[in-house]
């Protein structure tokens, strides 16, 4: 059986060029989801959804396999981000910022699958955050280049990002900060650390 990979059939998205800005245009994609706010690194919430998002998506590949025999690669942990300030992004005011965590799915995961697989998780986990679902995201035309060092050195490559190249290319922002975490924080170095940085755009 050959197992899909969802970042590399989506290689576009999933490999940035390391400090320089493209545009893409990303389709709509399938994600389970979770919305909450407060600092990721202390924020119960975050650390639950985390897990929780992770559970439901292994679930949901193990049911897949089994019932539709179609293998694939869970995908990394994703997150959009905003605040009422955005300027809070550049100062690191990680109270302010609100979030929604997620992971990509494959278009044939099943909603039936992802309910069996949220009935299965609660076993383990307990009540399940009042805003998981799994839910298609439309981003549209975007702009994205790849990080690689501590998440709080982003500023700077965020400060271009806003600030020269998308006024400089007649572009405007349309949705919430995008990241996606291609490293785990737990097993690398933090100026090591692979992160995609997106941002949703529109011509003027």
């Amino acid at each position: 059986m050959e197992k899909l990979d969802l970042k590399k059939q989506h290689k576009a998205l999933y490999n940035p060029p390391k400090g320089e800005f493209e545009i893409v245009d990303v389709p709509p994609l399938h994600y389970v989801q979770i919305d909450g706010a407060g600092d990721p690194n202390s924020a119960e919430a975050y650390k639950t959804g985390v897990a929780w998002l992770f559970s439901v998506s292994y679930a949901m590949k193990f049911a897949a396999k089994a019932e539709l025999g179609s293998d694939y690669v869970v995908g990394p942990l994703e997150a959009l981000w905003w605040a009422d300030d955005m300027s809070t992004f550049l100062t690191r005011q990680k109270s302010d910022w609100q979030w929604t965590i997620m992971i990509l799915q494959p278009d044939f995961v099943t909603t039936r699958q992802f309910e069996k697989a949220v009935e299965k998780t609660g076993k383990k986990l307990g009540a399940a955050p009042a805003s998981l679902r799994l839910e298609t995201y439309h981003e549209g035309l975007s702009v994205q280049t790849l990080h690689i060092g501590s998440y709080d050195d982003e500023a700077p490559t965020l400060a271009r990002l806003h600030q020269e190249f998308v006024p400089g290319n007649g572009l405007k922002e349309t949705g919430h900060h995008h990241e996606i975490y291609l490293s785990d924080p737990r097993k690398v170095a933090p100026d090591k650390l692979k992160t995609i940085l997106r941002q949703p755009v529109r011509r003027l």
